[in-house]
């Protein structure tokens, strides 16, 4: 998986900086190009000079150098290095950049979008999968901001390989020692495949919440932050899959690299869900939709009176049923559900009545709003319930057990068959050509083939004129 692969390997200033040599020629050997970042406190443990020999490329040591300096990378990347700015070659050359060691005051730099150096310059402008491999003393890989900090790196996609436990250069013994270079090798395998594994699968996902008018500044709506909906989309996007997202209001900003349609009310999603789940090979509905709107909307803003007011709500369109009953053969659709209350037995009911193939049940007091969740993934033969993660660890969990769905041989031959057909209409023109080719290619067949019985009816004349002599 790495031969022809350009892999950007940062080093940052710890005592576990002196291995990033040996990983350098573990990634050599196994055919992949590499080239080294290194931040300022970094070269006091190794010399650039070290890593330029092992890796074949010159080191990147700042921001102010030489910004040509001929990098050696695979065939896919050379034209992303146009010799401008070094950085952002390297960002956009890169298949998957590694930091190893990563220490704690890098990682934090990297949560803040701090880019003081050529190191956290580049992965600020990186867009490939991000393996980060932190080495440190035991008190500040257990410290509560470093764990917190861990955690926003995950969420936003990162690849962290813990570190292992041991002797550490304090003299003391715990967690804090850089994995294993074969474990970081796995690990960037790992990302490289997983960076493909949803290519040509068409996704939609509905999330965010929606918002019910009353009158014109009032709305019927809930505290859902539209995250595990967003994480879904942005995993599904660095998954190589073609990623539709029909968003209601949301606490945080839309996921880039994605196609994007904003609605508000839950008619305006039911309709952009709907029209859109046609073309969908999964369908991911985590959006908070809300299940009852106002019968009647005021055009004047509502007076406060002495008593009490009375609201009349009418039910709006389950939008997952409606979508589980158009679904086609080999199509995989995905709802959530949360309860307060016998959650398992409801999300079970949900799943046979809506047509879904998995109910994911939310906790609403560990989901709801925040960046973790604590689901329960709830199929026909199988249920997982999964500890406390990131959303966007839930989201890679829940994409998993997708692809296992997809993997199915009727879902299997559905995406084969869009493939085909998308192939199909971008060749088209080139099919007309060809086609126009083979028909002249067919006269000039039958012309050959008249040649070929005339070459035989002269042969054959050869011979009877040979018997006729004898």
């Amino acid at each position: 998986m790495l031969r022809g692969r350009t892999i950007v390997l940062g080093v940052s200033g710890g005592i576990a900086a002196y291995k990033s040599c040996e990983l350098v020629r573990a990634l050599r050997a196994r055919g992949a190009s590499v080239v080294v970042v290194m931040s300022r406190a970094a070269v006091k443990f190794v010399t650039p000079l070290s890593l330029q020999t092992l890796s074949g490329n010159p080191v990147v040591e700042g921001l102010w150098g030489d910004q040509n300096p001929g990098f050696e990378v695979g065939e896919a990347a050379q034209p992303k290095i146009r010799g401008k700015v070094e950085h952002i070659d390297l960002a956009e050359a890169a298949d998957v950049m590694v930091i190893a060691p990563a220490t704690a005051d890098l990682m934090a730099r990297m949560v803040h979008g701090e880019a003081p150096d050529a190191l956290s310059a580049t992965v600020l402008a990186c867009r490939a999968p991000l393996v980060i491999c932190p080495a440190m003393d035991s008190a500040m890989w257990r410290h509560a901001a470093t764990k917190a900090n861990v955690r926003v790196l995950r969420n936003r996609g990162a690849r962290i390989v813990e570190p292992e436990s041991g002797a550490l250069a304090s003299g003391l013994e715990g967690p804090g020692r850089l994995a294993a270079t074969d474990v970081i090798v796995e690990a960037i395998d790992a990302a490289l495949v997983q960076r493909t594994r949803m290519k040509g699968v068409r996704v939609l996902v509905g999330a965010g919440r929606t918002e019910e008018p009353l009158d014109p500044v009032r709305v019927l709506t809930n505290r859902s932050s539209g995250r595990m909906g967003y994480s879904v989309a942005e995993a599904a996007r660095d998954r190589g899959a073609e990623v539709t997202l029909v968003t209601g209001l949301a606490s945080i900003d839309a996921p880039e690299g994605v196609t994007l349609v904003r609605v508000t009310t839950a008619a305006e999603m039911e309709q952009a869900l709907v029209s859109a789940a046609s073309r969908a090979n999964l369908v991911v509905m985590a959006a908070a939709v809300a299940d009852y709107r106002p019968a009647r909307v005021s055009g004047d803003k509502l007076k406060r009176g002495e008593g009490a007011l009375t609201l009349v709500l009418e039910p709006t369109t389950d939008i997952l049923a409606a979508i589980g009953a158009r679904k086609r053969a080999g199509q995989v659709v995905i709802g959530f559900a949360l309860e307060t209350s016998r959650g398992l037995e409801y999300a079970r009911q949900k799943r046979v009545a809506k047509h879904a193939d998995m109910i994911v049940l939310n906790s609403p007091t560990e989901g709801l709003g925040g960046d973790t969740n604590r689901v329960t993934l709830v199929e026909a033969r199988v249920e997982q319930r999964l500890p406390v993660l990131p959303k966007r660890e839930v989201a890679e969990r829940l994409l998993d057990r997708a692809i296992a769905l997809l993997a199915k041989p009727a879902a299997t031959e559905a995406v084969a068959k869009q493939q085909g057909a998308t192939n199909r209409g971008a060749t088209k023109k080139g099919a007309v050509k060809r086609g126009a080719t083979k028909k002249g290619a067919t006269k000039r067949g039958a012309t050959k083939k008249g040649a070929t019985k005339r070459g035989a009816t002269k042969k054959g004349a050869v011979k009877r004129g040979a018997r006729g002599t004898r």
